[in-house]
């Protein structure tokens, strides 16, 4: 009988932690661990969707580097998803085997061990090499694979993929659908032509735009992108509160770079800029401070009676 009380209990306890799996962790403005576990394109639709119940999120540039942890390393992303709910800005380079990579500069003296450009090693090549952090040190993770890192991230966080010059689109494509990574990646583009390219060849994709003006938004639409598969970088400097507004009454969520003058503002007159960005209009931060913008998002949230669940559907 106890024996049978105690399988019953380990049972109802393993329920309830399953349940709780997409709540987010951390009461106050503590900034917990959870994943954005989306199954399928539609919820994907669904989240990025604007609405007032939206919930806003930090992107970490660059993965969210600091001591120890290198940019555009599987093993920070892993950091930085286990501190909150998290969109994971990434640079995919190309190996001279034709490998997607992770990789930010055309060259790898500055995050590596390596030197010259990546485009001149195999993958196997560049395995050779370790990489460092932000403060030059060298860590023993290695250079990883665009597949590893998308296995890795399916159900646990978003994905933003900036494609580098001279990587084809359509690699980057395939390799999100082989992954049947869909559900949790957005791709990059710069302009509007790049977005029709990846429209017409994966129309089930959501694409980040660069949108500055409304007319930005017309031109998408003319190219054929719809509303319903974009989300808007809005740029690195404060908006015209009127172009949030137009935004989204388009169901379109808006995504504020943060990076350079802003997080510096931030850091000098204090971290509430950042719950002050949501409040304006913002959606996503977009930053090279994830932790302490993730702070204040999860004040907002809590402010504001957010959870990650009830988006979720």
């Amino acid at each position: 009988m106890n024996q049978m009380y105690r399988l019953y209990y380990l049972t109802l306890v393993f329920v309830l932690l399953q349940s709780c799996s997409f709540t987010e962790a951390g009461k106050g403005t503590n900034v917990g661990p959870s994943r954005i576990a989306l199954k399928s394109t539609t919820s994907l639709y669904q989240f990025l969707t604007y609405g007032d119940q939206r919930f806003p999120l930090v992107s970490a540039h660059r993965g969210g580097p600091e001591k120890a942890y290198p940019e555009n390393a599987l093993e920070t992303f892993r950091h930085s998803a286990s501190k909150q709910p998290i969109v994971i800005e990434c640079d995919i380079a190309l190996s001279k085997d034709s490998v997607l990579v992770l990789m930010h500069d055309d060259r790898l003296d500055r995050t590596t061990t390596g030197k010259g450009l990546v485009s001149r090693y195999t993958y196997k090549e560049l395995q050779q090499f370790s990489l460092k952090d932000t403060e030059g040190r060298v860590t023993p993770y290695k250079i990883p694979t665009l597949d590893t890192v998308l296995s890795w991230g399916k159900e646990k966080v978003l994905f933003t993929l900036d494609i580098k010059k001279g990587v084809p689109m359509h690699l980057v494509l395939d390799a999100v659908i082989r992954n049947q990574a869909s559900a949790n990646c957005i791709i990059i583009t710069y302009n509007a032509n790049q977005a029709a390219e990846v429209h017409r060849s994966a129309p089930e994709l959501m694409i980040s735009a660069s949108i500055r003006r409304i007319d930005d938004l017309i031109r998408l639409n003319d190219y054929g992108v719809p509303d319903n598969r974009l989300v808007a970088f809005v740029g690195v400097t404060q908006p015209d509160p009127t172009l949030y507004k137009q935004l989204h009454d388009h169901g379109i969520l808006c995504i504020l770079g943060t990076m350079g003058n802003l997080d510096r503002q931030a850091s000098v007159r204090g971290n509430d800029l950042y719950y002050q960005l949501i409040e304006t209009g913002a959606d996503i931060i977009s930053t090279d401070r994830p932790t302490e913008a993730g702070f204040q998002l999860a004040k907002y949230r809590k402010d504001h009676g957010l959870l990650l669940s009830e988006q979720i559907h």
